[in-house]
């Protein structure tokens, strides 16, 4: 098992450890829900308006799930929740970052298999581009919320807890590797954003998992969300294929060939050193 000589970094997800981070997550999302509720009704004002509150629920949710997990899981057994944050050599970088970069092309393309017309699926779409096109009215909230705390939450969450936890339990590398890749797609809450983030959860779940630390996926989501983030921001749009005016499936193509090659590299060839 993929475990080191730190008792912080041992813990880990099982059924009743998955339930209790769903539960924290689903009640965190409840409480602010009808907080935001009662600001509306009695006072007549909806704290959804300003960006900085909506960082905030992110912030707190997040959060809230990282510290239930440390204060019931991990406390217990007499040791505190820590991660390996060491850098890597420079050789690393220089093929994770081609790898996610295919990645995010693949993602790109998967998405817009996906409908955004119709009652139901165009509802919903607009309601999803929505909350993009309100956050690029504000680029430096969206920016930090997006390229800074989300990275840093979610890799903590989604590789670092969940995926580190499931192999800790004995789950097979691969098979935490698409859970938590899984999770992490389904807590965007939306189809579109499901399919991308899954596959690029998949991604830097096997970065973590080869590196053994949490900085490179860290930063491979800051990345991706950077770009994304100055997309909208700049051309109203989170498309590659329009940016670079090309059609989606050159850059489908031009995506797989990077993940194969750069992939092939990093697994087979690329020598890591870390010290469990």
């Amino acid at each position: 098992m993929d475990k080191d000589l730190h008792p912080g970094r041992n813990y880990q997800v099982g059924w009743k450890e998955g339930i209790l981070l769903a539960t924290t997550f689903l009640f965190m999302q409840f409480v602010i829900t009808a907080w935001i509720q009662i600001q509306i009704i009695v006072f007549h004002s909806d704290p959804t308006s300003e960006n900085f509150f909506i960082l905030f629920f992110y912030i707190l949710v997040f959060l809230g799930c990282i510290f239930i997990f440390d204060q019931f899981i991990v406390k217990p057994t007499g040791s505190r929740i820590s991660f390996n944050m060491r850098t890597s050599p420079f050789s690393t970088y220089l093929l994770v970052f081609p790898l996610m970069i295919g990645g995010m092309f693949i993602a790109e393309y998967t998405t817009t298999l996906l409908p955004t017309t119709g009652s139901f699926w165009g509802t919903w779409y607009k309601k999803f581009t929505e909350i993009f096109e309100k956050l690029s009215l504000d680029p430096t909230t969206m920016i930090i919320s997006t390229s800074f705390f989300a990275p840093i939450l979610e890799e903590i969450l989604f590789r670092g807890i969940i995926q580190k936890g499931l192999i800790n339990k004995g789950v097979s590398p691969a098979k935490a590797i698409i859970i938590s890749a899984i999770v992490f797609g389904v807590v965007h809450g939306n189809p579109w954003q499901f399919m991308g983030a899954a596959i690029l959860g998949s991604v830097m779940g096997l970065v973590y998992y080869k590196t053994k630390t949490l900085l490179l996926p860290i930063l491979l989501h800051a990345f991706n969300n950077l770009i994304s983030s100055l997309l909208v921001i700049y051309t109203k749009q989170e498309s590659y294929s329009e940016f670079f005016g090309v059609p989606e499936t050159y850059l489908l193509l031009i995506g797989i060939v990077l993940t194969a090659v750069f992939g092939y590299l990093f697994i087979y060839k690329n020598k890591i050193h870390y010290n469990d």
